[in-house]
């Protein structure tokens, strides 16, 4: 997607330790615009996988928020965010998973309510990395503790260095990225489209 790439390129800065920012567009202040693009790009490239009869799109709380809620758009079909607390609204029964939190350090516990997360769902997971690939694999672990089908994972962008997606290959699903980075060294990141 080359418009992202154009914006990494531009806007993103390596803080070191692996640390990508891209906050000015993607995950604290957001461009409307660019993050509907991402969710027609990621429904074009599950499309091209090959992927059908979605129902659902799963993701964590809060960056993946936006970019799956626009596949959603894209799609039709309604968005899960694992929340981060349990709110006293969600009934018993609810399926979580841990996963180590790069940006804020420390474990984070995922949540997904058994009301909106059901076995019959064929779902979509949407994040904003794909780095070391835990989080995402926490994320699927969801899908399967409530017998629901993993279709398929997307995110905004791979560090390919990192070896997130070897992690994810026992998932056995398509994975789609938007722009992937293969190095940060200093101030350069090297980036590709997806």
């Amino acid at each position: 997607m080359q418009a992202l790439v154009d914006r990494i390129r531009n806007e993103g800065r390596n803080l070191g330790r692996n640390i990508l920012k891209v906050d000015g567009f993607i995950n604290h202040q957001l461009d409307p615009d660019l993050t509907m693009q991402m969710g027609q790009a990621f429904a074009e490239g599950f499309a091209a996988a090959g992927i059908t009869g979605v129902t659902k799109i799963i993701t964590a709380e809060v960056s993946g928020i936006a970019p799956a809620l626009a596949t959603g758009v894209a799609l039709g079909v309604p968005v899960v965010y694992a929340r981060k607390k349990r709110p006293i609204t969600m009934p018993d029964g609810t399926y979580e998973a841990e996963a180590p939190s790069p940006t804020k350090g420390g474990i984070i516990r995922l949540i997904v309510s058994p009301e909106y997360l059901l076995p019959t769902d064929r779902v979509l997971l949407i994040d904003d990395f794909l780095a070391s690939g835990l989080t995402i694999k926490a994320l699927a672990s969801l899908v399967a503790k409530c017998g629901a089908t993993l279709c398929g994972i997307g995110c905004v962008i791979e560090k390919a260095f990192q070896q997130g997606r070897a992690e994810l290959a026992d998932l056995d699903v398509p994975i789609v990225t938007l722009a992937v980075i293969e190095s940060m060294d200093g101030e350069a990141i090297q980036v590709r489209d997806g």
